[in-house]
C-alpha cells in the first residue's frame, strides 16, 4: 500500500449532485449531454474537434476548414479555459478572439462551445485524454497538431516530447478510442500565394512565413487593440 495513497479505496457510481456555476459566457457551456443534443438539433452527425489554449489566428482557421472539408464534417471550436501555462492569455480575451474568428468560417461549418479544464501540459498522454474527453461530448473526429500540449523545453533548452509525437502516441489506440484522430502537420504561410499549406506540401524555392501557436499577439477586435 502507497503511504501517502491512505489505508483506503473507494470505487462504484459516481453520481453529479449540483452542475459547477459560472458566471461569464453561460451561453458557450455545454455539459457532455448537452452539447450532444445540440449537435443533434443542428444535424450534425460528423464532428471535427479542435483543442487550443491560445488565441486562434488564421493558420488555425485554414486547417480546421481544411480537416472539415476532407473528411467531410462539421466544426466545434472547443478550447480549454481552465488553468493553463503560466504567462498564458486570459480566457476572457481568447473568447472574444474565438467569437470574432468564428465570423470567418463558412456560415454553419463551425460552431464554439467552452471546455472548463485545466492544462497538465502533459504532451501525448494528454492528448490522448483530450480525444476521450471529445468523444464523451459527442465528437466523431479530433484534430491533433503539432507538440499538442507540449510543456515546451527543458532546463537544457532542449524539446521534451518531438514535434508528433504525440500524434504517433495516440494512433496506438485508435482501436480502443471509438473517435477518429486526425494528425496535422505545422501549417506555414506563403505570402505569395496568400495560402496556407502544411509544411510537408512547401516547395523547394517557396517563400514562406511561419506562425507560432505560442508566440506574442498583436489582437485587434472591432478596431481596438487588446493586446
Amino acid at each position: 500500500m502507497n503511504e501517502k495513497s491512505g489505508e483506503y479505496y473507494i470505487g462504484g457510481l459516481i453520481e453529479g449532485i449540483q452542475k459547477l456555476i459560472h458566471y461569464d459566457y453561460i451561453d458557450l457551456r455545454y455539459t457532455p449531454s448537452e452539447l450532444r443534443i445540440h449537435l443533434n438539433k443542428l444535424g450534425w452527425t460528423k464532428v471535427v474537434g479542435f483543442q487550443t489554449r491560445n488565441p486562434m489566428h488564421r493558420a488555425h482557421r485554414e486547417l480546421t476548414v481544411l480537416a472539415a472539408r476532407k473528411l467531410k464534417t462539421n466544426i466545434l471550436i472547443h478550447p480549454v479555459i481552465g488553468i493553463t501555462k503560466p504567462g498564458d492569455i486570459d480566457h476572457f480575451t481568447r473568447v472574444r478572439v474565438y467569437e470574432e474568428i468564428l465570423k470567418k468560417y463558412p456560415n454553419g461549418l463551425a460552431i464554439l462551445s467552452l471546455l472548463p479544464l485545466a492544462m497538465r501540459m502533459a504532451g501525448p498522454r494528454e492528448a490522448l485524454w483530450h480525444a476521450i474527453i471529445r468523444k464523451n461530448f459527442g465528437l466523431t473526429h479530433f484534430i491533433i497538431g503539432r507538440d499538442h500540449a507540449g510543456p515546451g523545453k527543458n532546463k537544457n533548452g532542449q524539446d521534451i516530447y518531438l514535434p508528433y509525437e504525440a500524434q504517433e502516441f495516440v494512433e496506438k489506440f485508435k482501436n480502443e478510442l471509438k473517435i477518429e484522430v486526425v494528425p496535422f502537420q505545422q501549417m506555414i504561410y506563403l505570402p505569395e500565394k496568400d495560402e496556407y499549406k502544411s509544411i510537408s506540401e512547401i516547395n523547394k524555392g517557396d517563400v514562406t512565413l511561419d506562425i507560432s501557436g505560442t508566440g506574442k499577439y498583436i489582437i485587434i477586435i472591432n478596431n481596438k487593440l487588446i493586446i
